[in-house]
């Protein structure tokens, strides 16, 4: 597999307060009431310019139970075989709209957004494959709306500052890279971390994170190599991954379902290495050494949850006009998912959308 290298995914917004408006007010409406909904919501409502508007479920009494807790003003549920959600993109009122949904739904209700007219973040994975993910950018590009994969741990400062500090050239020509990210998930058939219908499985759930250390550093690589074990459902609940680069560099990136791990990212170069502290997809330190000098430790704090930064760039990118972001371009998102496609052939991972 060859894929283009990436330019660092620098922002310019990284020491502004994601809170602060920046333009007009955006009415937002949001698909799904699960977690991930739940928390997001929360740091949309910390925006100074964004509004609750709506929010759709299968059942009305789960739309009108979130919108009455989060603080949205309308609530869409099914109603005589109209999507809650397709009710929700039939508001003329909604700007923009998150779609959390199980990563297999993202293809119909992403699309069918777009196909509204309106702007969309949607939840990584994006989709399952990289011809659905494709077909979305096609259909953004097509009916000239804005259209980002809710990869919320990019824009964080603390990503935001190791992606600068090793294109700054003081770790000197990077090397190697080595990140992972694990905790052990109770097995349940019905749950959406390991239904094979909804995409389930370390790969596209968590392996985005590591992965985010590698291609943020050094790059799309030249060669992708997998080793993997899956369930008896075909889902897998561990993988590595070793990546190659014709510069000699290399990455090694582990993702786990069954066994907690020390969730760190190394990157290191000839002239030094940086280390985070915390979590791997939220890091609250850099400890970063250069030759043989003490370490330095850079802090950082975030704003909410975290996921305020993404939606800023969401935010800002619709007022001005722009139908991606330059942090989070769409062709990076489509790569991804012709990697994690390249991943799926070599681990034998095959999910029912590949087959549409």
């Amino acid at each position: 597999m060859t894929l283009p290298i990436a330019a660092p995914w620098l922002s310019s917004q990284t020491n502004q307060d994601p809170r602060s408006a920046t333009g007009r007010r955006l009415k937002w409406g949001v698909v799904s009431t699960g977690n991930i909904a739940n928390s997001v919501s929360q740091d949309l409502a910390l925006l100074e310019d964004a509004e609750l508007h709506a929010v759709s479920s299968r059942t009305q009494a789960a739309a009108d139970a979130f919108a009455q807790a989060r603080g949205f003003a309308k609530a869409y549920g099914d109603d005589g075989g109209v999507p809650g959600y397709q009710r929700l993109f039939d508001d003329p009122a909604v700007d923009v709209v998150y779609v959390a949904t199980p990563h297999a739904q993202h293809f119909q209700i992403a699309s069918a957004a777009l196909r509204a007219g309106k702007h969309v973040l949607c939840e990584k994975a994006l989709t399952i494959n990289a011809r659905e993910a494709m077909e979305l950018v096609k259909i953004a590009r097509e009916q000239n709306v804005f259209f980002m994969e809710a990869v919320w741990s990019r824009f964080l400062p603390s990503m935001q500052r190791a992606f600068e500090i090793a294109a700054s050239g003081e770790l000197g020509q990077l090397q190697w890279v080595s990140a992972d990210l694990g905790f052990p998930a109770p097995y349940d058939p019905s749950a959406r971390i390991w239904a094979l219908n909804d995409g389930g499985g370390a790969l596209l759930d968590i392996t985005v994170y590591p992965l985010l250390w590698a291609l943020g550093t050094l790059g799309f690589p030249q060669s992708v190599s997998a080793i993997g074990s899956l369930n008896e459902d075909g889902v897998d609940t561990q993988n590595a991954l070793t990546l190659g680069y014709d510069t000699g560099a290399q990455a090694q990136l582990t993702s786990s379902l069954m066994a907690h791990g020390p969730r760190t990212a190394t990157v290191a170069g000839g002239l030094g290495f940086l280390q985070t502290v915390g979590s791997v997809n939220n890091p609250r330190e850099l400890l970063i050494r250069v030759g043989w000098d003490e370490p330095r430790t850079e802090h950082f704090d975030v704003v909410g949850i975290g996921y305020t930064y993404e939606l800023r760039e969401v935010t800002r990118c619709i007022q001005q006009g722009l139908l991606e972001s330059p942090v989070m371009p769409l062709e990076d998102s489509v790569n991804v998912m012709r990697l994690f496609d390249g991943v799926r052939s070599q681990l034998g991972v095959r999910y029912p959308n590949d087959a549409r």
